[in-house]
C-alpha cells in the first residue's frame, strides 16, 4: 500500500476517537499532537503540519457539528477535508485527445513511467502512440520499446538521430490522425542545465503538448516541491507524475510539497508494475489512508481488467444481500486475481483496507489457487448450498483436488467468515449506503459527501 506507514497512523489517531467515551478539549490536544507526529514523520513539512493540526484545533473546538452527527464524526470528518486540503492541488490530466509531453532529470522513472501512462490510456479506450525522444541514453529507445511491445502500443524513434526536436516532429508526422494520444519520452539529465532546458523547449514548440509532464522520484521527498517548481518555470509545466510511491517514508513531503506549487499532482506510481500507476485524487488517496477504502477506483479496475461487469456486479450484490455462496466466492476469486495484488484490491474495500499489514500476501495469493482447485472439485449443489457439505463429501472433494481434507474445511471456514464479515459490514446502514450507491456509479462529491453525511 502507498505510505503504509503513515495510514496506519492515520487510522490510530481516528480509532482513538472511535473509543474515546467523549470529546474533550484534552483529547483533541492529544489527537493534534499525534496527528503531528504521524505527518512529520512521513516527512510532511513542519510548517504544513503546524498549519493543518492548528485548523483541525480550531475547527473542532469551535464549529458546531451538522445536525444529526455525533461530535466524534464530526472531528473525524474535520480530519479527513483537512488531510484532502493538505494534497489536494486541482484536477488530472482530462480524458481526452491530446499529446503528452514528459520531462525529469536522470533516475526519476520517466521512460518507464511514460510506459504505464500509454497503458493507461489504452484501457481507457484510446489509441496510443509513443515517441522516443531521448537521445543522449543509452538504450533508451530499446527501453521505451519494450515497454511498447508490452502493452501493446506502437513506438516512434529513430536510433544514431541526434536531433531530438526533429525526431519529434516526424513522429507526430506518422501518428497524426492514427492516434488520439501521443506521448513523448524526451532525455534527462543529472541536473536542470542549460542545454536539456533548450531541448525541451524545442521539442515542446514542435509538438505544441497540451500537457507537460514532470516525473518525480518521490524519495526526495520535500525537495519534489522546489525540483517541480525549478521545471515549471524553465518549461511550464503542467502536471507531476510522482513515481515509487510504495514503500517510501518521505513520500508524504513528496506529495504536499508539490501540491502546494503550481504543478498538480496527476498520477503515482505504487510499484514496480506496468500497472502500478494510479490516477491522483485527493479525496480517494486520503480516504484509502484513513482505511475508508475507495470502491469508486475498485469497481473502475475492475471493468478494465474484467470482461464480465455485469456478473462481478451480481456477486458483490450477493455478498451484500446474504445470498452469497461458493459460486459467489469462486467468481470473487478469479476477479481478484485478473486486479492485480492482493493488498491493492484490499486497500480499495470500505472495512478491510487497513488490515494490510497483518497478511502474508504471497501465501494469500497461493492459498486462493488452491481454494479454486478445490471447488472446481465440487458439485454445483455444493456450491449453492455450501452447508451441505460434510465428512464424506468432504473427503471425496479432497481426493478430486489433490489436497488434504483439511485444505477442504479451511476453504468452508474461510467461506463462513467471509460471508460473517460482509453481513456484518452491511448491517452498518452507512457503510451499505456507501457501498450500493458506489456500485451503482456514485460521482465522487457525492462519495465524499455520504463519508460524514450521518
Amino acid at each position: 500500500m502507498v505510505l503504509e506507514g503513515l495510514g496506519k497512523s492515520l487510522r490510530n489517531v481516528l480509532g482513538r476517537i472511535g473509543s474515546a467515551s467523549s470529546i474533550d478539549d484534552d483529547l483533541i490536544k492529544d489527537i493534534c499532537k499525534d496527528l503531528q507526529r504521524a505527518l512529520l514523520e512521513a516527512d510532511v513539512n513542519v510548517k504544513l503540519v503546524l498549519e493543518l493540526t492548528n485548523r483541525v484545533k480550531d475547527r473542532a473546538t469551535n464549529e458546531p457539528p451538522a445536525a444529526g452527527r455525533s461530535m466524534k464524526d464530526h472531528v473525524s470528518q474535520i480530519i479527513y477535508q483537512e488531510l484532502v486540503n493538505l494534497v489536494d492541488n486541482g484536477d488530472g490530466i482530462p480524458l481526452k485527445p491530446q499529446t503528452i509531453m514528459m520531462v525529469g532529470l536522470y533516475g526519476q522513472g520517466k521512460t518507464t513511467s511514460t510506459g504505464k501512462l500509454a497503458l493507461y490510456y489504452s484501457k481507457k479506450g484510446f489509441s496510443v502512440g509513443l515517441i522516443g525522444a531521448d537521445v543522449y541514453r543509452p538504450a533508451a529507445l530499446d527501453q521505451l520499446k519494450q515497454l511498447g511491445e508490452k502493452v501493446g502500443v506502437e513506438v516512434y524513434g529513430e536510433p544514431g538521430e541526434s536531433d531530438a526536436a526533429g525526431i519529434v516532429k516526424r513522429g507526430l508526422e506518422k501518428f497524426k490522425d492514427r492516434k488520439k494520444i501521443v506521448i513523448i519520452d524526451t532525455s534527462g539529465r543529472h541536473a536542470l542545465e542549460d542545454d536539456l532546458i533548450d531541448e525541451i523547449k524545442r521539442i515542446a514548440d514542435v509538438a505544441k503538448p497540451e500537457e507537460r509532464v514532470l516525473v518525480l522520484d518521490s524519495q526526495v521527498g520535500q525537495q519534489a516541491g522546489p525540483q517541480a517548481e525549478a521545471f515549471h518555470n524553465a518549461v511550464g509545466v503542467t502536471g507531476v507524475i510522482l513515481t515509487k510511491m510504495d514503500g517510501t517514508a518521505k513520500g508524504g513531503g513528496a506529495i504536499s510539497a508539490t501540491a502546494k506549487t503550481n504543478a498538480r499532482i496527476v498520477f503515482i506510481g505504487t510499484g514496480e508494475h506496468i500497472r502500478d500507476l494510479e490516477a491522483f485524487d485527493a479525496n480517494k488517496f486520503i480516504s484509502r489512508l484513513l482505511g475508508m477504502g475507495d470502491l469508486s477506483s475498485l469497481i473502475e479496475l475492475a471493468k478494465e481488467e474484467i470482461d464480465d461487469t455485469d456478473a462481478m456486479q451480481k456477486v458483490a450484490q450477493a455478498m451484500m444481500s446474504g445470498r452469497f455462496n461458493l459460486n459467489d466466492m469462486y467468481y470473487q476469486m478469479a476477479a481478484v486475481g485478473k486486479m492485480g495484488p492482493l493488498q491493492k484490491v484490499m486497500s480499495m474495500i470500505p472495512g478491510l483496507s487497513g488490515m494490510e499489514d497483518k497478511i502474508d500476501y504471497e501465501a494469500s495469493q497461493k492459498k486462493l489457487q488452491v481454494f479454486r482447485t478445490i471447488m472446481d472439485s465440487m458439485t454445483n449443489e455444493e456450491k449453492e448450498d455450501p452447508s451441505i457439505v460434510k465428512i464424506k463429501r468432504i473427503e471425496r472433494i479432497a481426493d478430486g483436488a489433490g489436497v488434504t481434507p483439511h485444505d477442504v474445511r479451511e476453504l468452508l471456514k474461510q467461506y463462513n467468515q467471509t460471508k460473517k464479515t460482509m453481513t456484518g459490514m452491511t448491517k452498518n446502514r452507512k457503510m451499505r449506503k456507501q457501498m450500493m450507491k458506489q456500485l451503482g456509479g456514485v460521482d465522487l462529491d457525492a462519495f465524499k459527501d455520504l463519508q460524514g453525511s450521518e
